[in-house]
């Protein structure tokens, strides 16, 4: 018999809370104390973590997927045109100086913020690159081909037919790190008739905002588009997104950040039964075997820490047998890696697997360097020691590049660590042998894997296509697509009838 529903009004401390049918947790005092009437309480089945959701950022969140609610439902009569002319407006807005000149006013408070409160802010300012990055995505979508109306298929049959035809697949939600050009990434989906609400990280609020009233809002206003279109959650308190992602209304919820805060909003998405896109813990492996070549060695190892983000390199597995004449290769490319980012003199950072340091140079392991931080320069050993379990940690450094060294027995031990400590994201093998090369790969749990630098993970720089966000296959592989979510890959798929013959019977 079913119980009755009631609201939660009081929370004492002890009270107990159901989790998953066969546990429970408890709450404790602080809980109980910030508990206020109108206020949720959020259970990460997967840890039993309770989040406490504030009534004012419920409301907030509730509201804004209102808006995409109602804007997706006036999206069927928005022509392929007036979407192409929204993004049209949109880049040539941010291209206008006048316009470009508020936002950057408004990006320069939040990196100075940012600074103040110590964080990194290498991907928060609004550089010139990220600008015509962001010019040069939009500009892509005008004219880009949609699913949405598209016939996909069609089953002939004697008296009718069957046509699979594309269609847009709804609100799609996102919670995004803070970062100024995640704004018009996701604009992306609108090419396919959806609409979008997102949550960015607190660091990059002020630019968001800012972009929103003097770009995107009269962009969308300008070209027909229904207001709500693209929505903000206009909150800097991390509970909107774990309301965003928990929100039923929502066809698809994409979250891109930190891996502990990603897979507590996994979590939130699954148990609501939205499906989710998540890019959480990063940082790519290298191996290079016994046949590896040396110069190819060089260039993918400097190539792949050009600049810290999702896809640099974290891990390199150097094979024992030929581990002598590797290193010295790796630790040069590191260095001209350094150099190339900071100048003449610049330092990089090893964390060597305990047991593995013997391989290092005796001078190196007891070395001095000056490691860039986000809150400035120190100085640090070069050489740390590193526990194996600690494999998976991903290095988030500012400035100074930063790398894990393993040596292992062979190309099946590096597979077996990767298998084990990863994000399960990004694999490269540097090897002459097809064999070896093929073997790795197909024991290897990875979505993306190449055979040089791995910095070209990347949906713009691979597949000529505007990224919303990369997902590893930490929580799982991926049902029926590839580890790339761009906007022309957010669509469903409708069944439309055709009968000719009117007497047709089963």
């Amino acid at each position: 018999m079913a119980g009755a529903l009631r609201p939660l009004e009081t929370l004492t401390a002890g009270d107990r809370i159901l989790v998953g049918g066969d546990n429970f947790v408890s709450i404790t005092p602080e809980l109980a104390e910030r508990f206020r009437p109108g206020d949720a309480i959020l259970i990460v089945e997967e840890t039993g973590e309770l989040l406490h959701l504030p009534a004012a950022e419920k409301k907030a969140t509730h509201d804004a997927v209102g808006r995409a609610k109602d804007a997706f439902d006036k999206m069927g009569s928005v022509t392929d045109e007036q979407i192409d002319d929204f993004f049209r407006r949109f880049s040539a807005r941010l291209e206008d100086e006048a316009v470009w000149a508020v936002i950057l006013e408004a990006n320069a408070k939040d990196v100075a913020e940012a600074k103040a409160k110590g964080r990194s802010t290498t991907r928060l300012v609004a550089t010139e690159k990220l600008r015509q990055g962001m010019i040069e995505g939009l500009r892509g979508w005008i004219g880009a081909a949609s699913r949405r109306g598209a016939s996909i298929e069609t089953v002939e049959h004697k008296g009718w037919s069957v046509e699979l035809v594309g269609s847009a697949l709804g609100i799609v939600g996102f919670v995004f790190e803070g970062r100024p050009n995640v704004l018009a990434d996701a604009t992306g989906v609108l090419r396919g008739g959806n609409t979008v609400v997102f949550r960015i990280g607190s660091d990059a609020l002020g630019t968001a905002r800012s972009i929103m009233q003097q770009a995107l809002d009269p962009s969308l206003a300008e070209a027909g588009l229904p207001a709500g279109a693209v929505t903000l959650v206009d909150s800097a308190a991390r509970a909107s997104g774990w309301a965003l992602v928990g929100d039923r209304r929502l066809s698809l919820a994409v979250a891109r950040g930190s891996g502990s805060a990603v897979a507590t909003l996994g979590s939130l998405a699954r148990q609501a039964g939205v499906p989710a896109s998540l890019h959480g813990t990063g940082g790519a492996w290298m191996l290079a075997s016994a046949k590896a070549d040396l110069t190819k060695l060089a260039g993918a190892v400097e190539g792949s820490l050009d600049r810290k983000v999702c896809n640099t390199l974290n891990v390199l597995c150097l094979v024992r047998e030929r581990a002598a004449e590797l290193l010295p290769v790796v630790l040069t490319a590191m260095q001209k890696a350094a150099e190339g980012k900071n100048g003449p003199g610049a330092a990089f950072k090893l964390h060597v697997v305990e047991g593995d340091e013997s391989f290092l140079p005796a001078d190196f392991r007891e070395r001095k360097v000056i490691v860039r931080r986000a809150d400035g320069a120190h100085e640090e050993a070069q050489v740390d020691l590193l526990p194996e379990s600690e494999l998976g940690r991903e290095w988030e450094w500012e400035e100074t590049p930063e790398v894990s060294l393993k040596i292992v027995d062979d190309a099946d031990h590096a597979a077996q660590l990767f298998n084990r400590y990863s994000p399960q994201f990004v694999a490269c093998c540097l090897t002459e042998d097809s064999a070896e090369y093929e073997r790795f790969y197909n024991r290897v749990n990875a979505p993306f894997f190449g055979n040089g630098f791995t910095r070209w993970v990347d949906g713009q720089y691979a597949l000529d296509r505007p990224e919303l966000g990369l997902s590893s296959w930490e929580n799982g592989r991926l049902f029926g697509r590839g580890g790339v979510l761009s906007g022309d890959s957010v669509f469903t798929v409708r069944s439309r009838a055709n009968q000719t013959d009117p007497l047709l019977k089963r």
